[in-house]
């Protein structure tokens, strides 16, 4: 059955946000056996990372290209059950993307349909980059924090006129990663025996990319505060927060971002030139993504 017309939903108003919301949601619960019609749990996969979703069971897949809303993508939503508890959950197998030119709002719709299915607790995933060298490539960072760019320079998925059914107009963000999803992170992975430092708390940096960050500008980011970066996970967690889902960010360490000044060419100071840091490229990043991926699973 072809989903329903969507030409027209857009969302510059509070009424037509709730229509486009109801209307995807009322499509996927309408098609899902009653016991994954309410999940609990969403998990997004970061990239490289979309073996995530082969962790529930019973699966029930939508691509998200039949969903009314979602914008045009090969990714897919996957509905199972979770572990011991058969906790019913959905998994983002693929998120949208800003450097992709979708708004911040395309972008962070799942989440309010999330929170219309009953989801109540939200695992975001991602693989990012490491700014400060107290992690190594294949740790994962444990999200406490968060600095937005796009955000403060006034890109935010809350812009525009609030949709009071699920938020405060000014939601606060000091907490947005919760603690007892944290501690719970930790508990997990001593129980199933990861080498000690695997895990480690840290400020993830959201950058509108696509391009990789400069030297100088990875410089800067570290001295703001940051110790990891990459170009999603933010907007999915201030919509998140405004619904009043809780939150546990999983980063998984794929590169480390080059921070020294680079070689110089001026003869003067070319003989203090160090070792070259090696650069990153996207392919290295969902290679350690599928490499590390088991571990992410199995947390």
């Amino acid at each position: 059955m072809p989903p329903p017309p969507t030409q027209g939903l857009i969302y510059n108003t509070e009424d037509v946000s709730i229509a486009v919301f109801t209307t995807a949601t009322n499509y996927l619960r309408t098609r899902l056996p009653s016991e994954l019609a309410k999940p609990k749990v969403a998990i997004i996969c970061g990239s490289g990372l979309g073996q995530l979703a082969d962790t529930i069971e019973n699966k029930v897949e939508f691509a998200y290209e039949d969903i009314p809303g979602f914008v045009s993508s090969t990714g897919k939503l996957a509905f199972g059950f979770l572990g011991d508890k058969r906790t019913p959950t959905v998994c983002m197998v693929g998120r949208f993307h800003f450097y992709e030119g979708h708004t911040l709002k395309q972008v962070t719709l799942p989440i309010r349909i999330f929170k219309m299915l009953g989801v109540e607790i939200l695992i975001v995933t991602n693989a990012t980059g490491a700014l400060s060298r107290d992690f190594k490539v294949g740790m994962i960072g444990v999200i406490t924090d968060h600095i937005s760019l796009p955000g403060l320079a006034g890109n935010n998925p809350l812009f525009g006129p609030n949709v009071s059914a699920f938020g405060t107009r000014f939601p606060p963000m000091s907490d947005a990663y919760d603690y007892d999803l944290r501690v719970v992170a930790f508990k997990a992975a001593d129980s199933l025996k990861f080498p000690r430092g695997t895990l480690k708390e840290a400020i993830y940096t959201f950058v509108g990319g696509p391009s990789f960050e400069t030297r100088a500008e990875a410089r800067y980011l570290k001295s703001i505060g940051g110790d990891l970066v990459g170009m999603s996970t933010v907007p999915e967690v201030i919509v998140a927060r405004h619904c009043e889902i809780k939150v546990l960010g999983l980063s998984l360490v794929s590169n480390m971002v080059a921070i020294g000044k680079g070689k110089s060419a001026d003869p003067e100071v070319q003989d203090l030139n160090g070792i070259e840091e090696p650069l990153v490229n996207h392919d290295e990043v969902l290679q350690i993504g599928k490499e590390r991926a088991l571990d992410m699973q199995r947390l």
